[in-house]
């Protein structure tokens, strides 16, 4: 190999969603919309929560949580993506794209484990009624909400070291909107044996652990539920859980598009369309699903939009 061929790469070029130039005001006006949505709607729940003393429960405790990671997701790469359309300028430096890497698979992993921890949350509620409030206390919701810290920050870490580590000398351009694993895994040339190993491991443990968990909560809800005499006792035991079982089914439903679909040459822009609707639309319909479907969150936030605009008369 020549010796220019083994110039060490120190910043990629994301090529983003489209590199037409007619399309790029647009898709800045797109993306803006998206995100300034998403985190509007995602700060009203959390006030909401916050300040509706009603809301002080574990459920919505969970929910804050979710909020709050949805806006730390979507501002992992939209922001970047909105600059980059701005000033077309496409670099990102190798340290702001191990960044970004680290970021996008902490939040997207930590928004699998709330999901998890929601679905045990009104296993809970359904299944274990008069022992919910003793079971899920404070102590436990921290502990639960803290153990999903440290687990999807380790991965992360994990991940993000193993990057550092190799050598990328196939070129600079990746073709995505932000840094991911396998777009800068295929631009290395060192031995990726390790980092490939670590991608399955802990897709396994990752993927497979809370969407069993999941799946698990569901199955006793079912049969809790079927088991209740009444149709509408069924219909509002069930009710409670729609919400999450909507998120649960994008969410996953986007995560099994980006990473159990074959590899073909056409699969790169479905990773893209997948990688957007897991980071980006999704971060922005939370609110609106948590909020348009369930009367006390309707109910809290039409009191602290009360509030709002009381003290601004």
């Amino acid at each position: 190999m020549e010796p220019e061929n083994l110039t060490t790469v120190s910043e990629f070029l994301l090529l983003g969603l489209s590199e037409k130039p007619e399309h790029q005001s647009f898709l800045f006006g797109l993306f803006l919309s998206i995100y300034l949505v998403t985190v509007f709607g995602n700060l009203l729940i959390i006030l909401a929560i916050i300040s509706d003393s009603h809301l002080h429960t574990p459920m919505y405790f969970f929910l804050s949580n979710l909020s709050l990671i949805d806006i730390f997701f979507s501002s992992t790469t939209i922001p970047k993506m909105l600059v980059n359309l701005w000033t077309q300028c496409q670099a990102i430096p190798f340290a702001g794209c191990l960044a970004q890497m680290y970021a996008f698979h902490l939040f997207g992993t930590m928004d699998s484990f709330l999901l998890a921890v929601m679905a045990i949350d009104r296993f809970m509620a359904i299944v274990h009624p008069l022992r919910y409030l003793v079971i899920m206390s404070a102590c436990v919701c921290g502990l639960l909400v803290g153990g999903a810290w440290l687990i999807t920050n380790l991965q992360s870490l994990v991940h993000t070291c193993l990057m550092a580590q190799l050598t990328f000398c196939a070129g600079s351009e990746i073709p995505h909107f932000f840094c991911d694993l396998m777009p800068l895994l295929k631009l290395s040339c060192s031995d990726t044996h390790t980092n490939k190993l670590a991608i399955f491991v802990f897709g396994i443990i990752m993927g497979i652990s809370p969407l069993a968990c999941i799946l698990f909560s569901y199955a006793c809800i079912f049969w809790a539920v079927f088991k209740i005499p009444s149709a509408q006792g069924k219909w509002k035991a069930f009710s409670t859980c729609s919400s999450h079982l909507t998120v649960v089914s994008l969410f996953y439903g986007t995560i099994f598009a980006v990473y159990l679909q074959p590899a073909s040459p056409a699969s790169t822009q479905k990773d893209k369309v997948a990688a957007l609707m897991c980071g980006v639309v999704i971060p922005m319909l939370n609110p609106f699903i948590y909020s348009l479907r369930n009367k006390n969150m309707k109910e809290a936030l039409r009191k602290l939009v009360g509030k709002v605009a009381s003290s601004q008369s």
